[in-house]
C-alpha cells in the first residue's frame, strides 16, 4: 500500500440494495487469465448492448460466483436499463437486492486481497456472513498512464440471511 495515498480506504458498511439487471459474459477462468477475460468480456458486452440499444446504467462490474481458487467462476459486464437478449455469449443476470456489505478499495487491483481481508474480518466481528456471490464495481477506469494508487473499486457482498 502506498502511504502517500491521499484518499483513505473506506470503512465497511451495511447497505440495502435494489435488484439490478446486468449484461455479462460468464466463464470459469484461470486466475492467471482474469485480466484478458475482463478485456474481452467488456468489449463483447459493450458491442452487444450497442446493437440492442440498451443503456449502461453504471460502471463496469466483475461478479464472482463462489471463492476464487486456481480458477474462478466470474462474469464481467455492465448494469443496464433492461435485460439484454442472449447473443454472442452475452447473457442477462440480475444482481440481487437486499442487505449487503460494501467497502471501497483505494489502490491497484493487486492489493484488493487486503481489502477483502478487512471486509471478511469486519463481517465476522459483526456476526454476519457473506453469501455465495459478490461483485466489484470499477469506479475509476484503469489507464496505462493513470495512478494505480488512486483507483477506486467498490466491493459489494450480499449477506447470507
Amino acid at each position: 500500500m502506498n502511504t502517500m495515498d491521499s484518499t483513505p480506504p473506506s470503512e465497511p458498511e451495511i447497505v440495502t440494495l435494489a435488484a439490478v439487471p446486468v449484461a455479462v459474459v460468464r466463464e470459469v477462468v484461470p486466475m492467471s487469465d482474469l485480466t484478458g477475460f475482463f478485456g474481452r468480456a467488456y468489449q463483447t458486452v459493450a458491442e452487444t448492448l450497442g446493437k440492442q440499444r440498451i443503456t449502461m446504467t453504471g460502471p463496469p462490474l466483475g461478479i464472482y460466483f463462489g471463492m476464487p481458487a486456481d480458477t474462478v467462476d466470474v462474469a464481467a459486464g455492465f448494469p443496464t436499463d433492461r435485460p439484454v437478449s442472449a447473443e454472442n455469449g452475452v447473457i442477462a443476470e440480475t444482481l440481487p437486492g437486499g442487505r449487503a456489505a460494501q467497502i471501497v478499495h483505494v489502490g491497484s487491483y493487486d492489493s484488493l486481497r487486503q481489502t477483502y481481508g478487512r471486509l471478511t474480518a469486519w463481517l465476522e466481528d459483526q456476526k454476519l456472513k457473506g453469501g455465495p456471490v459478490m461483485w466489484e464495481s470499477y469506479l475509476t477506469e484503469p489507464t496505462p498512464d493513470g495512478d494505480q494508487h488512486a483507483m477506486l473499486t467498490r466491493i459489494t457482498w450480499p449477506l447470507a440471511e
